[in-house]
């Protein structure tokens, strides 16, 4: 993965960790804006699942330069999610309401060039999650 393109994304996200909780709850509550037949998807504690969310965004951020530890997590977490009910387009659907969270979250410091890199670095993860989901 492009140094530039994963450091724009780790030094932003550094920006989103002292506001990670609402973060968290701002995310959901554009996902089910997004797609209210999401909600259902999530049955336990919201709460729960935002520190959850939060943390696995967390840790694969950290692990953008160690795509050898990162690609067999995202592999799992795809496979984990088909048995959720999560479908391939659900994947766009997460995209649209991260991005929007950024933007929110981190306001000003939020540039086309990070939105960029977000897009870039998420679309990867998400294309990894995909493929291994099918199989």
């Amino acid at each position: 993965m492009d140094k530039q393109i994963t450091s724009l994304v780790q030094e932003s996200w550094g920006k989103v960790m002292p506001i990670a909780e609402a973060a968290g709850k701002l995310f959901y509550q554009k996902l089910f804006e997004e797609d209210p037949s999401l909600r259902p998807l999530f049955k336990g504690n919201m709460e729960e699942q935002s520190r959850k969310l939060m943390t696995m965004i967390g840790a694969a951020v950290a692990k953008l330069d160690d795509l050898d530890m990162l690609v067999p997590i995202l592999q799992q977490l795809g496979k984990r999610h088909r048995g959720y009910g999560v479908l391939p387009h659900h994947y766009q659907t997460v995209a649209t309401a991260l991005i929007k969270t950024l933007r929110e979250g981190l306001g000003e410091s939020f540039t086309p060039k990070i939105k960029d890199a977000w897009v870039s670095v998420y679309g990867v993860m998400a294309d990894v999650m995909i493929s291994s989901a099918k199989t």
